[in-house]
This record gives C-alpha cells, structure tokens and sequence, in this order.
C-alpha cells in the first residue's frame, strides 16, 4: 500500500513555494561532507570510492544503505561544509533522487524515510534552491508537495515509536511550510500531540529503552515545536509537556563525558547534539533515585555509572535490543573506562547478533546463554528482524545511600527455566568515585530452582556450569595484568590508573574484545577483563573491586581528548 500511494501522490501538483523562509534545523559534520565531495561514501559499514561519482553509487548492504541514503542526513553533512561545491553536489544529488524515485518507485517511500527526507529538504531549503532555474524549483516544491500527499495517507500505518514521530514530525514541518499543504497542518500536529502522550512514558521513557532514539525524538518534538511556534499557532500541551518528561531523563543516561549509555542499540549520539537538545529543554529537574527508563546511575567525583536495571523491550519494541540486563557502564572525567561493545547493525547481521548478546556487555553470563534470547527473523522493509524472547520475568533494582557512598541492588531470573539460577549484582560507588565495590551472586530461589540446577550441573557431567563475568573496555584504554595475576591496571589518555582485583574465587584474564561505533569501516579492537569459573553449588558469590591508583589525583586536567577522526579507521586514513 506504501507503493500504492506513492505512485498515486507523484501524480498530483499540489505546492508552489515556501509559505516562509525556512532556517537549518540542524548542520552535519564538516569532515565527512568533505569526504563525500571527494567521493568517499561510507555507509553501513562499506566505503565507496568514486571521485567525481554520485552519492547513489555507494555500495553494501542495500536495505541498510538505503535507509541511510534515502533519509537524506548526509545533506547535513553539505550543508556544513556549505561552499558552491558541496550546494551543487547537493542539488545534483537531490534532483537525481527526483529522476529515479520521484515517481513512487524505489525504497525510499515509507513514512519514516519521507518524514526525514522532507525536514532535511524543508530546513535546507535555501541552499536546495540557490542559483536554481525556475524549472528546477518547480521541480522539487512539486516533489515536496508529492511526498507530503504521501505522508498524509501513510503515516498511520507506521509502528508507534521513532518511525511515526518521523512521519508526523515531517508531515509538521511540511504542512507549516509548503503553499498548498497548509490543511494538513492541524491534522498533523493533533496526531503528534497524542502520540506524545500514548508514547512517551511518565518517566520520559520510551518503550524500546534507546537512549540515543530518546534523543532522536527529542530533537524531533523541539524542531516541530519551535515550526509550530514560529507560524503563531498554539503548540499543543501534550509536545510541550513530553519535551518537559524527555529532558530529565536523558541527563541521567548522559555519561560524564558528554556522551549518552549505549544501550538497546544506541550509540553516544552526535557530538553538540545532546548538549543542544538539552539547552532547548531548559530546566534541570533531578530524576532522584529512581530509574529513568529502567537504568540505575551512581554518580559521585568524576566518575558515572549506568547500569539497565530493568526487563529488556519485549515484542515490537525489541527489534534492536539487547540482552543486557544488569549491565553496567562507567566513564571516568571525559573518559569511558568500562562499556558495552555496542550495537554491530553497520557491519552486517553477523556483528549486529553478536552485538545484541549477553557476552558483549559488561555483566555476569553462563556459557552458551544470554539472559534473553533471540527470536525468529522477520523481515521487515527489506530488513531482517529479530526481536527477544525469553525475558527475565523478574528485575529488581533498589538504589539507596550510604554514609560513604551509594548503593545499587539488582537482580533478574533470566537463567532461572535453564538453570534454575538467579542473578543478583551489588554495585557501590564511594561518595568521592574512586572506588566501585562489586559482587556477583549466582543462587537458587527455592526447591524448583534447586532441581533445575541439578539437572543443569548433570548435563555437564558434574563438572560445574561455567560463567563470565565481563568488563569490556574503551579501546583507549591500556589495560595490563598484574600483581601476578591477581589484578588489573588500566591507564586512561588522562594520566588516571583504575586497577581491578577480586576475591580470589574466579579465574582473571585479559582477553581481545571489540568497541563497536556507527561510521567506522570495521569494528575497533579493543580488550576486556574477564572473571571465569564455574557454578557447583545453590549459591556462588564473586566480590571485585574497581578504584583509582592512589598516586592517581582527584583532579585531573584533561583538555585533548582523542576524536574519532584521529583512529587508524578513519574514512580519510583508509584512502
């Protein structure tokens, strides 16, 4: 039905002009639009390199290179470097769009897509038509006007969450400021309004747990906020009061360093955009100590903590989660010291598995299972998908004060049908963030849980069932073994030294792991501390510990950190 409508709009004439002169919602990176001139297209996880080519020939994954390509962000990236170069690569970029997809055909004409392919065109407006014949303008108010049709007839079949607040966002912007469009103005904004109450969460959560897609559909309401109220129309209470929830929110999954918790397959989002969606929100209302959209955060000194402290997303929701329960983060000033490998969808269906497993997380697994698994593959828009089954039925998280610092309580049974085992995680940070206690607890809850594990522990022929407790760390981070082997120091870029020790009851390696980032050619490598054994009895306890060298100052000046244009994977190294 989406091809349906979309060769039904091409047909129609509907917009002539803008109602007003539209402004840039948002600029790109001046690196990679500087890349893209020169022909370098990275996208999904592959470079294209055609000097003088056109952005249509990049190559890879083609459901995963569309939705990047049809979605139009790399105009951001043009507008920033913003020269006569970079408006006529965009206007002949955009026109051959027009040519081979104008006309409803192609994979770009779902609502989503269109929803951002008409922002981008809207707020780059200006640049768009610069030095343009009239025939060429026509052109392209015509394609708008066609695209915005569409929306207005698709946007309800979009599953609620990012996807329908990229439709109606668009159909928004596009209403408030296209000639002919504006009838399909109050429409929009009505839906809009209430899909902020239904799905954003009184906490100011949404149902997937992304904290990056938290920030994608902030920034979202904010642009349709400041069009709403920039054409003297009422904005609704709903937008303004989900901005309101939104806000407190993302500063508690916000790390020290700036950067967002990669969890449920989100990364730290684009650099300036958490700050500047933050400084729109206004307001720095405290969450407390409750979770904010299921993560624990213990904050204290300069350090921060993260941990997903409640179940996974679960049905539709769950396509890009991950099995992550009780896994934490810490960043350390401006540096990320323990983390989570990320999220592997550019680099194939293969990273993006791993990615969503237990072991690539910073938290407690038994050989061979995650504490959630995944389904049957589903494809969807010319994607495979696979959401969790199999999720705890219980997480637990109570956060509480000490006179010496706080405290973190968790637990989850997602090995509890397998293994009749139960996963309990103690986290306390000390008032000043020098130091973390920890202690992982394997235990049976009762006389069912008990034979489950005997059964379990029978069908290793007695010979325990092993786990693994991971730490994977920053690939900055240089970590050695030492004190023959009872410990771990890991040197941070800013001079700092944390050190890892434990009881004495598992075994302590430094193994390879690997740091999974949106816009790399191939995944980073990167190493992860690793606490090994194996469960024999009803209950198994591991206490470690994380703390700063004491030579280490509590002040540290640290005014270089190193940007991702300087790794050895960089677009510009690899050419």
């Amino acid at each position: 039905m989406h091809r349906v409508h979309a060769r039904w709009a091409a047909r129609a004439r509907p917009a002539t002009g803008f109602v007003s002169q539209p402004e840039p919602r948002s600029i790109g990176l001046f690196a990679r639009g500087r890349q893209l001139l020169a022909g370098n297209f990275l996208f999904a996880g592959v470079l294209t390199t055609a000097p003088g080519g056109s952005i249509w020939q990049a190559e890879g994954d083609r459901a995963m290179v569309d939705q990047e390509l049809h979605s139009f962000g790399w105009l951001d990236d043009l507008a920033a470097v913003g020269d006569a170069r970079a408006r006529h690569a965009a206007q002949a970029w955009v026109g051959e769009w027009i040519d081979a997809f104008g006309d409803g055909t192609g994979p770009g004409w779902t609502p989503d897509l269109t929803g951002r392919r008409l922002i981008r065109w809207i707020s780059h407006g200006v640049f768009l038509l610069r030095g343009q014949d009239k025939a060429a303008q026509d052109r392209l108010f015509r394609s708008l006007g066609q695209q915005t049709l569409f929306l207005s007839r698709r946007w309800r079949a979009t599953r609620p969450g990012i996807a329908r607040f990229e439709a109606l966002a668009g159909m928004v912007y596009a209403g408030l400021s296209l000639e002919g469009m504006e009838g399909l103005t109050a429409p929009a904004i009505a839906a809009l309004a209430a899909d902020c109450a239904s799905q954003i969460n009184p906490d100011g959560g949404i149902a997937t747990r992304n904290p990056e897609e938290l920030l994608d559909i902030l920034t979202l309401l904010h642009w349709a906020h400041s069009a709403i109220a920039d054409s003297d129309l009422s904005v609704p209470q709903a937008i303004t009061d989900a901005i309101a929830r939104i806000g407190p929110t993302l500063r508690a999954l916000r790390h020290a360093d700036g950067g967002l918790a990669r969890f449920h397959g989100g990364g730290r989002g684009l650099d300036g955009r958490l700050d500047h969606a933050l400084s729109l929100t206004g307001g720095k209302r405290e969450t407390g100590d409750s979770a904010c959209m299921g993560f624990a955060r213990l904050a204290a000194g300069r350090t921060t903590l993260i941990a997903d402290a409640a179940r996974p997303p679960e049905g539709a929701a769950s396509v890009n989660a991950h099995a992550s329960t009780l896994a934490f983060e810490l960043t350390s000033g401006r540096r990320p010291l323990i983390v989570n490998c990320g999220s592997g969808v550019s680099f194939g269906a293969d990273w993006r598995r791993a990615g969503r497993a237990t072991p690539s997380h910073s938290t407690l697994g038994i050989g061979g299972y995650s504490s959630s698994r995944l389904g049957a593959a589903v494809k969807e828009n010319g994607v495979c998908q696979e959401m969790l089954v199999d999720l705890p039925d219980i997480v637990n998280c109570i956060v509480t004060h000490l006179d010496d610092g706080r405290r973190a309580e968790l637990s989850h049974d997602g090995f509890r049908m397998t293994h009749g085992l139960t996963h309990a995680r103690i986290l306390e940070m000390t008032t000043d963030g020098r130091g973390l206690a920890g202690e992982d607890l394997l235990t049976t809850l009762d006389a069912t849980d008990k034979q489950r594990f005997d059964r379990a522990l029978d069908a290793t022929q007695l010979q325990g069932i092993p786990f693994a407790i991971r730490f994977h760390l920053h690939p900055d981070v240089d970590a050695v073994v030492d004190l023959g082997g009872a410990a771990v120091s890991m040197a941070l870029k800013s001079g700092e030294i944390w050190v890892l020790r434990h009881d004495g009851h598992a075994d302590l390696s430094l193994d390879p792991s690997v740091y999974l980032e949106t816009g790399r050619l191939k995944p980073r490598a990167a190493q992860q501390v690793v606490l090994s054994g194996a469960a024999m009895a009803y209950a198994t306890r591991i206490r470690w510990s994380l703390a700063k060298a004491q030579d280490t100052p509590d002040v540290v000046r640290d005014l270089a950190p190193q940007r991702a244009e300087d790794d050895d994977t960089d677009i510009g190294d690899q050419t």
